[in-house]
């Protein structure tokens, strides 16, 4: 029988022992990487491998490559069954390309060149508040995915796949079913909105970015079978927004930005709303105190690349309130976003 003697017995992680294993993340992260990166585990996906067969697939160093995956199935990413003999893990499978939850495209960028530059220079950042990728490239981030499309390219399937996580956990928590038509706001290649009108039939949309996102998201709403309900309309979201829908919804996009750009994206779409409209944000909420959450850290991340960050309640209730809009609710999902849910002030 377990009782509180057991726990008593049981050994203490030494501070400085924890402090060095969270010291060593950027390690774990580049192992990641390297798998993901070489597609180990669509390798593995029929069955286990030896180390000689993954590493002549991969064309990598068979010995380095070894040491690799003995890294990683130490961490419950692979598991070396027999010795040089690797088969997927529950925790290696999501770097699977055609699993429906796949991080390999996520892991993939995070382990890039450019995105490391970038958090190389986090001391600017926090120095100075502002976007250390800035600092390193002269440049924002979308500006230098339209002159480095390669790596543009990596950056939109990341954001993909996180799209393709947190779509089922918005429908699951939000009720659509009484929006007649629904304005998707740099909605990108239009996973959530294709998702939404899949799930509400009697639903009109309208996906709304930049022209070339626009275009390039045309064969993907023709091939969900929506095209004839989504209208595709090309544009910035600093100077204009569509008029007519009944509600407007923006997933990651104001997490992108400091206060007075998000603001005039607020405002564009106050303007094209009519009184009775909804404004639907799905975003990280961050929680008070001392309280985990996966938000928090991507907050980091929005100050080096950005310049722009995750919000709590109160701030979103600010941010809202100054561009003409008044907080309704706050619905969790069963992923790191949130709906905020606001309505136009009269």
């Amino acid at each position: 029988m377990s009782g509180k003697n057991d726990l008593q017995d049981q050994p203490k992680v030494p501070p400085e022992a924890l402090l060095l294993q969270m010291s060593i993340g950027q390690t774990v992260s580049q192992l990641i990487y390297v798998a993901a990166k070489l597609g180990i585990a669509d390798q593995l996906k029929d069955g286990p491998m030896s180390i000689d067969g993954l590493a002549e697939c991969v064309k990598a160093h068979t010995r380095s490559l070894y040491r690799v995956m003995r890294a990683l199935s130490s961490l419950g990413i692979f598991a070396e069954i027999e010795h040089g003999l690797f088969q997927l893990t529950p925790l290696a499978d999501p770097l699977r390309t055609e699993n429906p939850s796949s991080l390999r495209a996520w892991t993939i960028m995070v382990g890039e060149l450019w995105h490391r530059h970038a958090w190389d220079e986090i001391l600017y950042s926090v120095k100075t508040g502002k976007s250390a990728f800035e600092h390193v490239f002269g440049m924002g981030t979308f500006d230098y995915f339209t002159r480095n499309p390669e790596d543009g390219a990596v950056f939109n399937e990341a954001m993909r796949n996180l799209t393709e996580g947190v779509s089922s956990a918005i429908l699951a928590a939000y009720d659509f079913s009484k929006i007649k038509k629904i304005v998707d706001v740099g909605g990108g290649k239009g996973s959530l909105l294709t998702a939404i009108l899949k799930e509400n039939l009697e639903m009109q949309g309208i996906l709304y970015d930049l022209p070339q996102v626009v275009e390039e998201a045309r064969v993907a709403i023709e091939n969900e079978g929506v095209s004839n309900r989504c209208e595709l309309v090309p544009g910035d979201f600093f100077e204009s927004i569509p008029s007519g829908g009944d509600a407007y919804i923006m997933k990651y996009i104001i997490h992108d930005w400091g206060d007075d750009k998000a603001m005039t994206i607020l405002q564009n779409c106050r303007r094209s709303m009519s009184t009775r409209g909804k404004l639907l944000l799905a975003e990280s909420v961050i929680p008070p105190g001392n309280a985990p959450h996966i938000g928090k850290f991507a907050d980091i991340l929005m100050l080096i690349m950005e310049g722009g960050f995750e919000r709590t309640e109160g701030e979103f209730q600010c941010l809202l309130e100054a561009s003409g809009f008044k907080l309704t609710n706050i619905i969790e999902t069963q992923s790191p976003l949130s709906v905020i849910e606001a309505a136009p002030v009269e």
